[in-house]
Order: C-alpha cells, then structure tokens, then sequence
C-alpha cells in the first residue's frame, strides 16, 4: 500500500533520491517520512552497513531550535543532564522530562552558540513543549523548527566518503562534536554522531533546496566505496542497545527506567522541570528497567505489540522490539523487566507474536557475543 504523502507527512529534500534507488517503504517520524527498506532482506542491510558505508535520509529528526538570551536557561528546564559545562560545537545526548519525570523526547541537543541551541528530536511534538515553556515563563527566546534537514552517512568506510566531499578535516571531529565544513561556499553542520554503532556522520543541511545536491555529492564520492541507500537497521539497533522513543519508552517510562541515570545529575542544583520527582523515584528506587533479550526459535515476526515475559507463570516484563539477527543465529530483542528479574542471565519465557512460548535469556546492553 504507496503512503500518500501531504503537508501533514512531509516529503524530504532526499525522498526523489530514495524513490529512484528503490525505496521499498516508509514510516512517519514526526509527521516527516522516513524511509524503511530497500528491497534488500534486513540482515543483508544488517552486514553491508557493518562492512561498508550507507547514506540514510533521517530528514525526520526534525530540530527544535532555542535562540535568545534565556535559550541555555530554556534548554537546562527540559532537562536533568547537566549542560553547564557544554561547549559550543559539542552534542550531548539528554533525556526531556516533564514534572513528572515522564520521558517526553531523547533528543541530542547541539549547542550552537551560548544563545542557540539545535535539539535534533526523535517522534513526539517537543517543539510545543519547549514553547509552552517559553511562553508561560516569559523567557527571552525565540523557539522555531529551522529549515535543517539532517542525512546521515554511517558505516566504517564513512570517514573516507565524507572526506571526499566536506575535507580531510572531518577525519579530525570527535566522537559527539560537529563542525562548520564548506559545501560549494555553504557552511554545514557535519557532526560525528548518528543512530548505529558503525561509525559515521549526521550532515545538518539547512537549506532544502540543497539536500538533492548534497545528496549526489556523497552518491557520486562514494562509487567505489560499496555505497548503499539504508536506514537505520533493528538488527544492529537492538544489538546495539540503541532506544527508540514510542517503542522502548513513552511518557509513562523515566530516564532511570530506560537506563538513562549517568545523564541524570540529581545532587548538582539544576534548575530542571521534574528535578524533584526524578529525585523521590531515585530514593524509592526505580521498579523496571530496559535491557537486552536472546530468546530461541525460528525468526519470530515483528513486534507490533508488548510481548509478555514470565517465570513460571509471573510476568516480570515485556517485550518492546524484536528480530531474528545472523550474527547469534538467535533472535534478540529489547525488553523492560521488572526488579529483581532484570539481572544478565535471568532466564524468562518469552509470549512470541505467533503464540508461541519460547525460551529466552536476559543480557546486558550493548549484547557481546557470547
């Protein structure tokens, strides 16, 4: 069934690019789409991104932008990770609460400058939030989603792709920071960060009518390179221990529950939104938490809905994502268990979508081979 595509679910600059290479499905990610396949089975995705170099249209990250005198006081209420030490050209991974300490976002926030901050979203509407805020506090900040559309290159060979087209210098970005690098006389944000563990690049262009040429740029650098068009692959994500707002958490999860606490600085005087309520949790202990699953089987289906997790008849959890990988010759998933049941090595029964019950082990994230 072909998506029909509106001003409600926006096209990117990148989706003629994507449609001529074969694009095989979309999804909606903050009413942008994102493509999710192309024609390839997902583990032969799953080896060619962790042998070789993908150029991945995430024009759905869509930015929140704080731009003002109070924005570093704006984006410091949005969240418990402490940003009074960021520098300008650095990325930071922060959980968004709200004053309940309810996940509404897990965002990176790129700080551009002390008065400007980009916060690169995944799916929920933190642009009304964040002016919400503004608003209702009288804060001095203009808050605005920008013309950005972000495209990312990941795989090991990507540093010498994006070299080819931004400079020898992007070799030189650490991990989690960006750099203004030069394409045809336009300056753009190319930071070392992106949604795998392969390595690579997330190219912030903010302009759309220079995605398509950005685009072929890297298409054209990269012809020897075993370039493909991809996406973030599930395989490699559950692998990898990377969450996905809306599957693994909601707002009914906190950042502890998600396994977010190192970016949670409680004791550090924050004037944060939830502070408090983050603080009561922590002294209560948190009662569920999100770690990695290997369970047995024939490739189970997708995961649409929870998957209930027992010990001898209890449910201690459930399933969030799932998905045969070709690396254990198992299935992996991620899954939220209870207290108490969430230690590696835990074995648990696990409800699969095509009924049946299979056995299962709880493992630590990133999953290591065993």
């Amino acid at each position: 069934m072909k998506l029909q595509v509106s001003r409600r679910q926006r096209a990117t600059p990148y989706t003629p690019r994507v449609e001529a290479l074969g694009v095989s499905g979309f999804s909606v990610v903050n009413h942008t789409i994102l493509p999710k396949g192309f024609g390839r089975p997902v583990a032969e995705d799953y080896w060619h991104l962790k042998s070789h170099v993908q150029l991945w249209d995430v024009g759905c990250q869509r930015q929140v932008e704080l731009h003002g005198p109070d924005a570093e006081r704006l984006v410091q209420l949005m969240t418990p990770r402490d940003l009074r030490r960021a520098q300008a050209g650095q990325c930071l991974y922060a959980p968004i609460i709200d004053d309940e300490a309810g996940m509404l976002n897990d965002p990176i926030i790129l700080k551009l400058a002390d008065d400007r901050f980009w916060l690169s979203i995944s799916d929920s509407d933190l642009l009304l939030w964040a002016k919400g805020l503004a608003l209702g506090m009288g804060l001095e900040v203009d808050v605005d989603e920008p013309d950005v559309w972000p495209l990312a290159v990941q795989g090991p060979s990507s540093d010498d792709l994006v070299a080819r087209v931004f400079g020898e210098q992007v070799r030189d970005i650490r991990f989690f920071r960006f750099e203004r690098c030069q394409f045809e006389g336009h300056p753009l944000v190319v930071a070392r960060s992106g949604f795998s563990r392969q390595g690579g690049f997330e190219i912030y262009v903010d302009d759309f009518t220079l995605g398509a040429d950005v685009w072929d740029a890297l298409w054209q650098a990269g012809e020897d390179l075993e370039l493909a068009a991809g996406c973030p692959n599930l395989i490699e994500r559950i692998e990898g221990g990377l969450l996905s707002y809306g599957n693994e958490m909601t707002r009914q999860n906190n950042p502890f529950e998600c396994g977010l606490a190192k970016y949670c600085q409680l004791d550090s005087g924050l004037d944060s939104i939830g502070m408090k309520a983050l603080t009561a949790i922590a002294k209560r202990g948190h009662a569920r938490e999100i770690r990695g699953l290997i369970f047995d089987g024939d490739s189970c289906p997708a995961c649409q809905q929870p998957w209930s997790l027992t010990i001898e008849e209890r449910q201690v959890g459930y399933v969030t994502s799932a998905i045969w990988s070709p690396r254990f010759e198992k299935n992996v998933a991620l899954a939220m268990l209870e207290r108490g049941f969430w230690q590696a090595g835990t074995a648990v029964d696990v409800a699969c979508g095509d009924g049946s019950l299979r056995a299962g082990i709880v493992t630590d994230l990133p999953m290591e081979d065993g």
